[in-house]
């Protein structure tokens, strides 16, 4: 379970970092509209990531609540 947390987590990074390089790549004029769905497309896939991402970790302190 962690090592999936773990390479979630670095999914998420890479696409975050690969988002921000293409919006730094944009323009200042005459954006294509393939350049935003590609950056949008990047946002979707971030929150679903990010969402499998909370799903485990929520499954895993189910699992092992943290001791306190």
């Amino acid at each position: 379970m962690e090592e999936k947390i773990r390479l979630l987590e670095e999914e998420i990074n890479k696409l975050r970092q690969e988002k921000e390089e293409r919006e730094t790549a944009l323009p200042a004029h005459s954006i294509r509209p393939h350049q935003l769905l590609a950056i949008e497309e990047l946002e979707a896939e971030i929150n679903r990531k990010e969402a499998q991402l909370q799903a485990l970790k929520d499954n895993s302190e189910t699992l092992h609540p943290p001791s306190g």
